[in-house]
């Protein structure tokens, strides 16, 4: 089968960053579906693992970690699909990746694919949806709407960097299922615009102190924070910002390590989401991650969220995804970038 992947780690400008190969087609046993790849997606993850971690043994490593693709064969142990089947789920990071014609991933883990989207559009958004839903409902324990209309307590949710992948649907998530206030941050023009067509309450400006931005919108302080980049250069406006009792999450690297002691005085919580703890670590409620990939399928149908597909790079190969790795590793795509078709 047709695969990209890399023998060293390099700069994606080497010519051997990424490079087409060919690799034996997996067998499906245990829980396993084997996947006929349609469409693929890149996300932050895929450009730090090829610049972290070295292949093992001399063997190519296969980056990816989104995917839609058609159902192939099934191991002996899988209940939940068959053969046929249209699926789309974000795969394992301890296991080969999804830029490859064919890919084993658990059943656990993979949801029905939503009916109304292309290919591409529905590989930019089974990691992000997972992190963002974890990171809403998991760690921050925002509530849903109640199904019988009564009002929830006030809360108001800030994401910071709302315009990537993971802002654009934990802003929808948000401002479907919850009844938070949302502000979104987002620092261009068109990245504004994004944010606010995907159904934030208000957009400021992340360039400018987030504390004084809040403040001009009529907000002193909001219940909960989801930083998604730039933690450190914004956690002295956050510790001011939050309310007491309130919740931080966060997903990025700081690159200067943070004083939680500022964080003891308004007893904020800080909550770490990694959307491959459950697999990584085989935990019990792996199926979590198949249920909210189909709840989310169900709101796409019924269309209550948007796909944040952003720039299609066309068929997946290594030129494409090399072109794609430099987009995301630049800091400026609006959206998700996705590939299509072998």
């Amino acid at each position: 089968m047709k695969a990209i992947g890399y023998l060293e780690s390099q700069a994606i400008t080497e010519q051997d960053s990424l490079v087409d190969i060919d690799l034996p087609m997996p067998v499906a046993a245990g829980r396993d579906l084997l996947i006929k790849v349609n469409a693929i997606s890149v996300n932050p993850v895929d450009t730090k693992v090829r610049q972290r971690a070295q292949p093992e043994n001399g063997e190519y490593k296969v980056l990816g970690w989104d995917a839609v693709g058609e159902v192939v064969a099934v191991g002996e142990q899988v209940e939940f699909y068959q053969p046929g089947d249209r699926v789309w789920y974000a795969g394992d990071l301890t296991r080969q990746g999804t830029n490859a014609e064919f890919h084993l991933v658990d059943e656990r883990i993979v949801g029905h694919a939503p009916k109304s989207l292309s290919d591409g559009e529905a590989a930019a958004m089974p990691l992000t949806t997972i992190t963002a839903w974890e990171l809403l409902f998991d760690r921050l324990g925002i509530q849903q709407k109640s199904a019988n209309g009564a009002a929830s307590k006030p809360e108001q949710v800030l994401v910071i960097g709302a315009a990537g992948g993971v802002g654009s649907i934990i802003v929808q998530l948000a401002a479907k299922l919850t009844d938070a206030v949302v502000i979104g941050t987002a620092s261009r023009a068109e990245s504004q615009q994004w944010v606010k067509e995907r159904g934030a309450d208000f957009v400021i400006d992340h360039r400018q102190p987030l504390n004084e931005e809040l403040k001009r919108i009529g907000l002193d302080t909001v219940s909960h924070v989801v930083s998604l980049n730039g933690t450190d250069q914004h956690f002295d406006a956050i510790v001011e910002s939050i309310a007491p009792q309130g919740k931080l999450a966060l997903i990025d690297d700081p690159e200067t390590p943070l004083d939680i002691m500022k964080l003891k005085m308004k007893s904020v919580s800080l909550h770490w989401e990694f959307m491959y703890t459950r697999s990584m670590f085989n935990t019990d409620d792996m199926a979590k991650q198949r249920d909210l990939l189909n709840a989310v399928a169900d709101l796409i149908d019924a269309g209550e969220i948007k796909t944040t597909q952003g720039t299609n790079f066309g068929a997946i190969n290594a030129t494409n995804l090399k072109l794609a790795h430099a987009a995301v590793e630049s800091g400026s795509t609006i959206g998700k970038v996705v590939l299509e078709g072998f």
